[in-house]
């Protein structure tokens, strides 16, 4: 039986609205003087913050669906890729790994065959990733040169590009669609399984 092409997807920001979240929960313990938070700038005193929330028990179970996520999800099962969950898993924070996997059987139990957990997504095959952080796509199409992402636009990765990234802001879905059906039309290597 000849088997889909694999469509992985990662979750924090791409499946689930992990930024949202962290963004809420850090206004509720900010101090009225402060500024607004913001993600990914290296200040100390936000990233204890975040780590202090996101090792809270629950805190990854809460996180609501993302839409821009949603849209490729669901292009990705209409086309009929097999369609993984590729997640990193924080360390030092086992129990928001088993969060992950139960956010997964929540909310994904009809369009995946499995959750990969790692702290290295470039060690996962797959013929197309659909990932919002550019450090975890680099290491991904650094071991598969044919690769396609399909990466969901926020602020952060604004300036990352590459030929092989589609980026996806929820206003181009119809040229997503087209190189993802383009992906899976295409064969596989000669002599490779079926990607």
């Amino acid at each position: 039986m000849k088997k889909n092409k694999i469509a992985l997807f990662d979750l924090d920001d791409t499946l689930a609205d992990y930024c949202g979240q962290l963004l809420d929960d850090l206004q509720k313990i900010a101090s009225e003087y402060e500024p607004t938070p913001e993600l990914f700038k290296g200040q100390q005193y936000i990233e204890a913050r975040r780590h202090v929330i996101t090792s809270q028990a629950g805190w990854f179970l809460k996180l609501k669906k993302l839409q821009l996520g949603w849209d490729v999800l669901e292009i990705a099962k209409e086309i009929g890729y097999s369609i993984s969950i590729l997640t990193k898993g924080p360390y030092g924070k086992h129990t928001a790994w088993a969060e992950k996997v139960e956010w997964c059987n929540r909310h994904l139990s009809d369009y995946i065959e499995g959750v990969t957990i790692t702290h290295h997504k470039g060690l996962v095959y797959g013929a197309l990733l659909v990932d919002d952080w550019p450090e975890y796509i680099e290491q991904w199409l650094e071991h598969r040169p044919r690769g396609l992402v399909i990466m969901p636009a926020h602020d952060y990765n604004t300036k990352f590009t590459h030929p092989n990234v589609v980026r996806y802001d929820g206003s181009n879905i119809k040229d997503v669609k087209a190189v993802m059906i383009a992906r899976f039309k295409e064969p596989a290597l000669a002599g490779k399984e079926e990607e």
